[in-house]
C-alpha cells in the first residue's frame, strides 16, 4: 500500500493543479505506488511567513492519529472525528481554505497513504483491482479527501460547537450532498437538517438524501435566510481564534476541540426550518421505503 511521504518538510505548502497532476499515477491510485516527496516537494511554493498554523508536522501528527484510532474500522467512521480536529489544527479562513492547491499538497504532500487508505474500495472478486478515484487527490471542495472535511467542520460547526459536525459526518449522504449545495451556507438551515439527525426523523441515506432534495428545490421559492434570519456576522471572533493558533497546544484527541466563539445560530431560527423541514420531509416519496414505514 502507499506509505507515508519519504520526505516531509517544516512548512506546509500548495501546487498547482497542473503540477498536481503530474504525480497522480494509475499505480498511486491502485495503492501500490509512492508520491515521490522529494520531487514533489521542488515544485510544491511552502506557505509564506513561519507562523503556527504553516506547519506540516502537527498536521502529520493528526493523521497519525486518525490511523492509530481507526485503522481496524470502516475508513468512513473517521471522517466523523478527523473533520472538527482538521479545522482547528488548521484554522483557516474561507478565504485561505478557497485554495485548492493547499488541499492538492495535504493530499499528495503530507498524508497520500491515508487518501488511499480512506478512499481505495473494498476489492471484490472476479473484478480489476479497484482504484481510489482521482478527485480525492484532485477535486472540488465536496470531493477532494481533506477540503471536503474542512467544509463540512466549517458549515456545520455552530460556533464553536464541532458536535453538529461529528453527527453531520456520520452519515456520508449528508455529507456527500449537502457540501455541493448553496443552501448549506446558512447556518439555521445546516442546524435544523443536524436537528432532523438527531431526533431520528430522518436516519438512513436515503431519507437524508430525500429530505436534502425536498429542502433544496423548496429554497427555491421559499427564502430560508429571510424567515429564518441569522445573527449578523462578525469576523472578530475568528480573527482571534486564527491569531491565538501561536500558542495553542495540539487538538485532543479524546475531546472535541472548540472554534471561534462566535454567536451560534438562532434557536428559534433553528427550530423554524426544522419544523418546516419535517413537513416537507413528511411529503416526500422515499426509494425504497414501504407505506408501512411511512405511517
Amino acid at each position: 500500500m502507499t506509505a507515508r511521504p519519504e520526505h516531509l518538510p517544516e512548512r506546509l505548502a500548495r501546487i498547482s493543479e497542473m503540477q498536481a497532476a503530474e504525480f497522480i499515477s494509475s499505480g498511486l491510485l491502485a495503492g501500490r505506488e509512492d508520491v515521490p516527496s522529494i520531487a514533489l516537494n521542488k515544485v510544491a511554493e511552502p506557505l509564506e511567513g513561519d507562523d503556527e498554523r504553516g506547519r506540516l508536522h502537527p498536521v502529520r501528527d493528526l493523521i497519525e492519529a486518525a490511523f492509530q484510532e481507526f485503522r481496524g474500522s470502516r475508513p468512513t467512521a473517521a471522517d466523523a472525528w478527523l473533520a472538527p480536529r482538521l479545522h482547528a489544527t488548521l484554522r483557516l479562513s474561507r478565504r485561505e481554505a478557497a485554495d485548492a492547491g493547499l488541499w492538492s499538497y495535504l493530499a499528495l504532500g503530507v498524508a497520500p497513504d491515508y487518501v488511499v487508505w480512506r478512499w481505495r474500495p473494498e476489492e471484490k472478486g472476479g473484478e480489476a483491482p479497484p482504484k481510489v478515484a482521482r478527485k480525492r487527490f484532485l477535486g472540488p471542495h465536496h470531493t477532494q479527501a481533506f477540503a471536503r472535511l474542512w467544509w463540512a467542520a466549517e458549515l456545520f460547526r455552530d460556533g464553536p460547537d464541532y458536535g453538529p459536525v461529528v453527527r453531520a459526518c456520520a452519515n456520508q449522504d449528508m455529507l456527500n450532498t449537502t457540501l455541493r449545495l448553496d443552501i448549506i451556507d446558512h447556518r439555521p438551515t445546516a442546524q435544523a437538517l443536524v436537528r432532523l439527525m438527531d431526533r431520528k426523523i430522518v436516519q438512513t441515506g436515503r431519507e437524508v438524501n430525500a429530505l436534502v432534495s425536498a429542502v433544496n428545490a423548496s429554497a427555491a421559492t421559499l427564502m430560508y435566510d429571510v424567515i429564518a434570519p441569522d445573527v449578523r456576522y462578525d469576523a472578530e471572533p475568528l480573527t482571534d481564534w486564527i491569531a491565538a493558533a501561536e500558542t495553542a497546544p495540539a487538538v485532543s484527541r479524546k475531546d472535541l476541540p472548540e472554534g471561534p466563539e462566535e454567536a451560534v445560530a438562532p434557536v428559534d431560527a433553528v427550530e423554524s426550518l426544522a419544523a418546516h423541514f419535517e413537513g416537507l420531509f413528511a411529503d416526500v416519496l422515499v426509494r425504497g421505503r414501504t407505506s408501512d414505514e411511512e405511517g
